[in-house]
């Protein structure tokens, strides 16, 4: 009865995660969570699925997985799976597989695997068969194509999260490989781009600078030229003004018999 439940709760989730699409659409499947022990509702209906993601289900077993011809990265991590990899043969074109937390105990349950011939990334974190002697090299020895083990390369080099993508995401040559010339690069010339477009702001912040400046002082000295011209027009003024009164005093009938009554005195003296 537990079963049936758990089962259930996948198909559920699988009807819920379509989103009214046909499965025939969908490339990308997230299935996380859904409490489920082995695989149900998900069929060969899903040509076209690339990715999917089956972290912590609770699956004891791949039992029911589908065919699926596009896969590429499979999530199972955090589940309960022992055995039964050679289920995985039906996704040719898998580049990356995550078991992780599983219990995974020895090389002969890693066996299925040696057939994919395009698996890149395989992740075996948190399962007994780590502890076995000479781990890694066996199991490079055992896949030809692999490349990353938990995340390292067979010379202990961390992997590369953008070379992973592109070798998921299956941008290779066409031999099955990726193309780690072409992504390194696009990856220099995208650095590249970025410290010019950085330059030409800063500089571009710079001349913005300069020209306020520029323009500030040009308006000051406008400023300083206008107040100039106007105290100017008005001692011009001014002089004017006294030079119109004078004429209006020495014209006017008093100042003249005033002067005249002066050249009298000094006359009759």
């Amino acid at each position: 009865m537990e079963d049936t439940t758990r089962t259930g709760g996948m198909e559920k989730r699988i009807e819920l995660e379509k989103r009214g699409r046909k499965p025939a659409e969908i490339t990308e499947f997230v299935l996380d969570n859904c409490r489920s022990t082995n695989i149900v509702g998900l069929t060969d209906e899903f040509v076209a699925l690339e990715s999917l993601s089956l972290i912590n289900v609770g699956l004891t077993s791949l039992k029911g997985f589908p065919k699926l011809p596009n896969l590429k990265k499979l999530e199972l991590s955090d589940n309960r799976i022992s055995s039964g990899l050679n289920l995985l043969h039906t996704s040719p074109k898998l580049t990356h597989l995550n078991l992780s937390g599983n219990k995974i105990k020895d090389l002969d349950t890693l066996q299925p695997l040696k057939e994919f011939k395009n698996l890149k990334s395989l992740d075996l974190f948190n399962n007994e068969a780590t502890n076995m002697d000479n781990y890694r090299e066996k199991v490079f020895s055992l896949i030809p194509s692999l490349r990353y083990l938990d995340g390292y390369d067979i010379d202990d080099c961390e992997v590369d999260s953008d070379g992973e993508d592109d070798e998921v995401n299956g941008n290779d040559d066409g031999d099955g490989d990726a193309n780690e010339d072409d992504s390194e690069e696009v990856f220099f010339l995208s650095a590249s781009d970025e410290e010019d477009e950085d330059d030409l702001e800063d500089g571009g912040v710079l001349l913005d600078s300069v020209y306020k400046d520029l323009e500030d002082e040009s308006d000051e000295e406008d400023y300083v030229v206008e107040a100039d011209e106007e105290e100017d027009d008005y001692e011009y003024e001014d002089e004017e003004d006294e030079q119109e009164e004078q004429q209006q005093e020495d014209s006017s009938p008093a100042r003249g018999k005033k002067r005249k009554h002066e050249d009298g005195v000094e006359s009759g003296n």
